[in-house]
């Protein structure tokens, strides 16, 4: 019971921003109302699920016995941070194939455009300032986990040894093709003298 609590406190202002996002953008609506009743349920171990009803007028809300599952794995973030073609690999879709294609077409298109939210709020200026400081601390940890992974990958590679470096790992398994051929050939002239 307090799990279930734990997600409906969860999923209603995931619901709302999703809403707030969807009514800024008709289009999106009309590409969901065609699917009302249906409901998408997301999967992200270890948060626990959370399901979206659509409506007619391609709203979200609260929702009960999925038509779409999408699961997304642990090694879903490292493949996001190598590009949307990694990334959409390590996701699992099960359930209507139409609706899946709808919502993974929202996805790679909808949009937050946070700076007009913003502008509503504090102006035009101030919301453009801060949009700004935003992106650029977006950008700073971008390129951050990147030189994070580089260093890791130099650390493994290199210095610790951990793993083997492309060149050294494709001579390895041509050795090893050599010495399974010598090793075939030296068995077949066994037979012959025997």
């Amino acid at each position: 019971m307090a799990l279930f609590v734990c997600v409906a406190a969860f999923e209603s202002p995931l619901v709302f921003a999703l809403n707030r996002l969807l009514e800024a953008e008709p289009w999106a609506r009309e590409r969901l109302s065609p699917f009302a009743g249906e409901t998408v349920e997301l999967r992200a171990a270890p948060l626990p699920a959370l399901r979206f009803a659509i409506d007619e007028a391609g709203r979200l809300a609260p929702g009960s016995e999925p038509s779409l599952t999408i699961s997304v794995r642990p090694d879903s973030l490292p493949a996001l941070l190598r590009g949307e073609e990694h990334f959409m690999r390590t996701v699992e879709i099960a359930g209507n194939a139409r609706l899946a294609q709808e919502v993974l077409h929202l996805l790679r298109h909808l949009r937050w455009d946070f700076e007009e939210d913003l502008s509503k709020v504090f102006g035009d200026a101030a919301a453009h300032a801060m949009a700004g400081a935003v992106r650029s601390i977006a950008a700073w940890q971008a390129d951050a986990a990147r030189r994070l992974g580089e260093g890791f990958m130099e650390y493994a590679l290199e210095e610790s040894r951990l793993l083997a470096p492309r060149a050294q790992f494709t001579a390895f398994g041509g050795e090893v093709a050599r010495l399974r051929d010598e090793l075939e050939r030296l068995e077949k002239r066994i037979e012959r003298l025997a």
